[in-house]
């Protein structure tokens, strides 16, 4: 009994990798906001589909020094080239475009156990800035409250040093290897704007906008806080693209 067992898990098993992941061009969106592209390098997206990995979810180790290029035996390629990988489960892949990708259009596919899934075709941007939401507010910290996550039971105030987080940011200098997970600060390269309920705020008060040390695609973006009314709708801009509206800033 024991080995008819075994004999079946291993037939399953050849059944399962001789499946190829499945998903389209419209499964590929913006992990944080789930839009669709274009993306910009160095940003965090997510593939959606099905047969994408054998396992229910594995994760790229939170104290390793660079990002794995095979999870799960799970890689994906853009543009022929391995991409930093941040989770693998069956129905969804969170990974980042290589750092040093260009504007235009991008060929995308995910190989598992050595099967392909299809080729396609993904737009990429210079920049793609996305704030993290959370209940309707934008995920940020106040530096004058020891750093607290701000909420209604810890909101900021005029004059305190906001840290918001996104990502999309592109190009930073200097700029790290493409599967390094940065250990320093380095800025980004274009421009930045910070809107307040729609107007931007006067960029000597934004203080740093670059990477997070320790954290694949992530940036952060700290600014002083100008007087404002209660709770303002925040964006953060770069050129004519900006992050996603309605998103409110905990300010009382």
């Amino acid at each position: 009994m024991h080995r008819a067992w075994l004999a079946l898990a291993l037939l399953t098993c050849s059944v399962a990798r001789g499946q190829a992941p499945s998903y389209s061009a419209a499964n590929v969106v913006n992990a944080i906001s789930f839009a669709p592209g274009p993306f910009a390098p160095n940003s965090v997206v997510s593939i959606f589909g099905s047969n994408l990995a054998m396992d229910k979810g594995i994760f790229a180790a939170s104290s390793a020094s660079s990002l794995p290029t095979d999870l799960d035996h799970v890689s994906v390629y853009v543009d022929n080239r391995l991409a930093p990988l941040l989770m693998v489960s069956q129905g969804q892949i969170n990974f980042i475009i290589p750092s040093d990708e260009v504007a235009g259009n991008a060929l995308v596919r995910v190989v598992r156990q050595g099967v392909t899934g299809p080729e396609i075709t993904v737009p990429l941007g210079a920049v793609a800035p996305t704030l993290f939401p959370a209940g309707g507010f934008a995920i940020a910290e106040d530096w004058n409250n020891g750093g607290a996550v701000m909420s209604a039971d810890a909101p900021a105030k005029q004059g305190d040093m906001i840290i918001l987080f996104a990502t999309g940011l592109g190009a930073v200098l200097p700029s790290p290897g493409v599967y390094d997970i940065p250990g320093i600060a380095a800025n980004v390269t274009g421009s930045v704007k910070v809107l307040l309920n729609g107007t931007a705020i006067d960029p000597a008060l934004i203080k740093y906008a670059g990477l997070t040390p320790g954290c694949g695609g992530l940036y952060q973006i700290n600014f002083v806080l100008p007087a404002t009314g209660v709770d303002p709708e925040i964006q953060v801009a770069m050129g004519s693209s900006a992050s996603q509206a309605g998103l409110k800033l905990v300010v009382r």
